[in-house]
């Protein structure tokens, strides 16, 4: 198909450019015009009892601490823990990311620490749903415990490290702008094309058959 003929071919499908440029740019509108969104991050650490030993608890961390931290997160993104989240009030996403990683000066798998996020339309939303992430994986972390007959004063504790803070999501509008753009024009193009393929074959099966062609 030489370049006439597909300029040609778009002429025909005027309607159907002209309809995907409206698409295209009501897609922009939304980009450039985006809903408030907004994610709420808070850090949970599990901590050992306090012993005479080891009165600083954060001093104290071992790699027990995070497998159970990780099994507790397991646990919550599976789909019992979704259905129990979505009872507590958490219905949309949610986010549960262990920092184990570790660094240069400490093991991985030893920090027994995760990263609790939500994303809401609303900041207050955001914060509470994080609240609520935490206080059932501490109720989780307080049931392993008892379930295992551990007195009250011996069990580790699920503590708040990073209070809840919702911040707004910011995008790259521009980046964003010129992906809408071209998957908007590419679209068009092709649906034009399309359709006018479309058109032509349609109506030289008609010709064929001695009805009337339809080429407009």
């Amino acid at each position: 198909m030489s370049p006439r003929d597909v300029a040609e071919a778009l002429l025909r499908r005027w309607y159907v450019v002209l309809l995907g440029l409206l698409l295209t740019a009501a897609g922009a509108f939304q980009v450039l015009h985006p809903a408030p969104r907004y994610v709420s991050s808070a850090v949970v650490v599990l901590k050992p009892p306090v012993t005479g030993s080891q009165p600083n608890q954060l001093t104290n961390l071992q790699p027990p601490l995070a497998t159970l931290s990780y099994g507790i997160v397991q646990r919550l993104e599976s789909a019992e823990g979704r259905a129990e989240l979505a009872a507590a009030g958490v219905r949309e996403p949610y986010q549960l990311v262990p920092r184990n990683s570790g660094t240069s000066a400490t093991p991985s798998y030893l920090i027994p620490s995760v990263q609790v996020q939500a994303r809401r339309s609303d900041a207050g939303a955001a914060d509470a749903a994080v609240r609520r992430i935490i206080d059932v994986y501490t109720r989780h972390v307080t049931a392993v415990q008892e379930a295992q007959g551990i007195a009250p004063a011996a069990r580790i504790g699920a503590s708040v490290l990073v209070a809840p803070s919702a911040a707004p999501v910011r995008g790259v509008r521009s980046r964003a702008l010129a992906g809408t753009a071209l998957l908007g024009l590419t679209g068009t193009f092709l649906g034009a094309l399309w359709c006018d393929r479309y058109a032509r074959r349609r109506g030289g099966r008609l010709l064929r058959a001695g009805g009337v062609p339809v080429t407009g």
